[in-house]
């Protein structure tokens, strides 16, 4: 038990680069996180770890020995959640991660009713608009936009996502509108996050680089940009959908809009889906399927 608790504790301090971080994650102080890895150093008679005041860093046999020990804490967790899973109720903490505006409006409502629901279950909701990786930095689960690149994650489908080019009626009444991708050259472009745009051109995805003199990585700071008439944008049909039917902006190019793609609950192929994590996927996609969640959150406004 001492060795593996070592290990835990080494692949904790990796994961959260401080001893004072992995020690507050696994309940315990700071001195005994130091002790338990200064044994295990004498053990493997090696530096793991090159301390200073203000960082941590790898050696190279702890690099190799955190090669084979990063996935033992979540196997652990597995192998005994695989053996209660038939009759055990959701419990415990869910990390989740999920882009910033997606989940301040969508999922946190939702998160929420599940926990009144499921009061066993603690909840990590972290938001942001970095891909995260749910492996190294130990997440339960993802909300994805869009296609999917990363083979090693399993999904579920959680609703359907289209993306629309826009502009105010101000904007195309001063600049005339693009007739085909080409003529988006000579437009005022916004940019997101993403470095180019998605079409459909004879069938086939088509990824368009657009130079910008505006970009920002919050959908609705470009939202207001576009209403503006700054210039125009491709987003999400739950940010431009009230405002493209009520006739405030205006939907460009249609006829190259990219099929629908998803939005999708992603999480680690290796780990065994714990009951808490099969409940709240369940849970949501159950609640999108019955209920408009995105007008929902408008008539909440």
């Amino acid at each position: 038990m001492k060795h593996w608790e070592a290990m835990e504790a080494f692949v904790e301090v990796v994961h959260q680069g401080s001893f004072s971080k992995a020690a507050s994650r696994l309940n315990v102080s700071a001195s005994h996180i130091s002790r338990l890895i200064t044994h295990l150093e004498e053990r493997l008679n090696t530096t793991l770890l090159f301390r200073t005041t203000r960082s941590i860093r790898l050696s190279e046999a702890g690099e190799k020995f955190y090669q084979h020990c990063r996935e033992l804490p979540n196997a652990l967790a597995s192998a005994e959640e695989a053996v209660s899973a038939l009759t055990q109720a959701p419990m415990g903490t869910l990390r989740i991660t999920c882009a910033t505006t997606f989940g301040e409006r969508y999922l946190a409502p939702l998160l929420n009713d599940f926990l009144m629901q499921n009061p066993q279950v603690d909840l990590d909701f972290h938001l942001t608009n970095r891909e995260v990786d749910l492996v190294e930095e130990g997440y339960d689960l993802a909300i994805r936009m869009g296609a999917l690149r990363d083979s090693s994650l399993l999904s579920r489908r959680l609703c359907d996502r289209a993306e629309y080019l826009c502009a105010s009626r101000e904007y195309v009444d001063q600049h005339g509108v693009p007739h085909t991708l080409a003529e988006l050259s000579k437009h005022k472009c916004l940019m997101g996050s993403k470095t180019h745009w998605v079409f459909s051109q004879n069938g086939q995805r088509k990824e368009v680089k657009v130079s910008s003199h505006w970009r920002s990585n919050s959908g609705p700071a470009l939202l207001d940009a576009i209403r503006r008439g700054l210039g125009i944008a491709q987003l999400p049909d739950y940010y431009v959908k009230e405002d493209l039917t009520s006739g405030r902006l205006i939907s460009l190019l249609p006829q190259y809009q990219y099929p629908y793609t998803g939005v999708w609950l992603v999480y680690p192929r290796a780990q065994q889906p714990s009951p808490k994590l099969k409940a709240v996927c369940d849970y949501l996609i159950e609640r999108f399927e019955k209920e408009d969640i995105f007008a929902s959150w408008s008539k909440r406004l």
